[in-house]
């Protein structure tokens, strides 16, 4: 028989603890502790329960038959009158002898919740695995970077240099120079390479959608939001690298955002309540002038200061026209596995006069399509594409001496144009973009291409 007299003041003093409710009985099934949770749970006081048995109290009772049968069982649903619960019952052993038996309760609002929780959590779980498949997986070390040239050199030499701290980066360049290749090889040589790279285009994303991709937000922060929440970039980027590129872009409320992040190193979920503390550290990229763009209040002067605490400045292809060679034959071979290229001198000579307002990016797709377009494997002057090729015939014959003003004015204007359509594309949104850069409408576009027979 369970000697519950001698242990009772132990006893009672640990179910009374435990936030759920317990019923003890004896081998006989008389009712021997029930802690206050029980009570609650259940509607039954102490005085009407202790020491008597549980059928006469409680008709129905499944403990019993625990008792008999030695076998636990769980998640039995109870009600009465008004209140659910959800038991579990146990026989209680001595020496291999069942001596009593044992009632733990949860109501099922408590126990609604608990399931509540797990499947947040796990939704949580999913959302956290599905993210990290998106992470940017870190491909570009400074081993990767091509070219001899003395200026980017030292602009690598210095990147090295800074890698291994936790400084925030500002790089800055034209677009295709590179940025993020240089924004992965500084994670890449960091004490944070083993925790995720994430990056971010702010340019990319609508600013009524980049403050809930950066800092996440809560069940019901707002209208058709998802069930459980979001997690955002921040929180993936915990311990490790988040880069924000283009900048320049993000708008200047969510900037205000930003620069408390990196002032405390806490950030809270849209609809959140509670702050949440990160590591993380910030590599940014923008091709446009920050500075200019604080002078005129469109960028925040501290935030500037925040995350230019060092800065790298990528040089453009044609200042560097030395590695392209180098560059072009890098590609053919990345490209070519199986097959040799050759590529004429006329061509060679071409692409390092062209000045490739779209950088090593604008390089590359050049000579994918010339290889692709090449017979013979050899790269001839009419593989290339057709605004390279156009800019260049023009000018064949035509001694620069022997234009005319209105000959040089045109030429100037063509290969504006043509530049311009080579960085955004030939696409409609290209040539709308295009027109937007020249500063004229897309009908004065189409019309200034007529005339200066750019046939695209």
């Amino acid at each position: 028989m369970l000697d519950v007299s001698n242990r009772i003041g132990w006893l009672e003093g640990i179910i009374e603890a435990v936030h759920d409710g317990i019923l003890v009985i004896d081998k006989d099934g008389i009712v021997q502790l029930v802690n206050e949770e029980y009570t609650n749970i259940t509607g039954v006081r102490k005085e009407q329960i202790i020491g008597r048995p549980l059928t006469e109290v409680r008709p129905g009772a499944l403990l019993p038959t625990v008792l008999r049968t030695g076998m636990s069982r769980e998640g039995v649903f109870r009600k009465e009158k008004d209140l659910e619960y959800v038991v579990d019952m146990a026989p209680i052993y001595e020496n291999g002898e069942i001596i009593g038996g044992v009632s733990v309760c949860k109501s099922v609002p408590e126990v609604y919740q608990l399931s509540l929780e797990l499947r947040k959590n796990k939704q949580r779980i999913n959302q956290l695995e599905k993210a990290i498949g998106r992470i940017h997986q870190v491909k570009y070390t400074f081993s990767n970077m091509v070219g001899e040239n003395l200026r980017f050199k030292k602009v690598i030499k210095q990147a090295k240099k800074i890698a291994p701290t936790d400084l925030n980066v500002l790089i800055t360049g034209e677009s295709g120079t590179g940025k993020e290749l240089f924004a992965q090889a500084i994670h890449h040589s960091s004490s944070r390479k083993a925790y995720p790279f994430v990056p971010v285009n702010c340019a990319a994303i609508p600013s009524s959608l980049l403050e809930s991709e950066l800092f996440g937000y809560e069940e019901g922060a707002f209208t058709n939001s998802k069930k459980y929440g979001k997690v955002g970039l921040f929180e993936l980027a915990n311990k490790g690298t988040l880069f924000l590129d283009e900048i320049g872009d993000m708008p200047i409320d969510l900037q205000a955002k930003l620069l408390r992040v990196l002032q405390e190193g806490s950030f809270r979920k849209i609809g959140g309540l509670k702050e949440e503390h990160i590591d993380v550290r910030i590599i940014a990229a923008t091709n446009k002038d920050l500075l200019n763009m604080v002078k005129k209040d469109r960028f925040r002067e501290d935030l500037y200061y925040r995350i230019n605490t060092v800065h790298i400045a990528v040089p453009s292809l044609r200042e560097r026209r030395d590695d392209i060679p180098k560059f072009v034959s890098s590609l053919i071979n990345i490209q070519s596995e199986y097959a040799h290229f050759e590529i004429e001198e006329e061509v060679m000579k071409t692409l390092m006069q062209y000045d490739w307002p779209g950088n090593i990016r604008e390089l590359k797709n050049t000579i994918h399509y010339a290889m692709n377009m090449a017979e013979h494997d050899v790269i001839t002057f009419e593989n290339l594409p057709e605004t390279i090729k156009s800019l260049f015939q023009h000018q064949k014959g035509k001694p620069q001496s022997h234009q005319s003003l209105e000959e040089l004015l045109r030429e100037t204007e063509r290969k504006a144009i043509l530049a311009v359509l080579q960085e955004t594309g030939l696409s409609v949104k290209g040539k709308k973009a295009a027109a937007n850069k020249l500063g004229i409408s897309l009908a004065s576009l189409y019309n200034k291409m007529s005339k200066l027979q750019i046939n695209l």
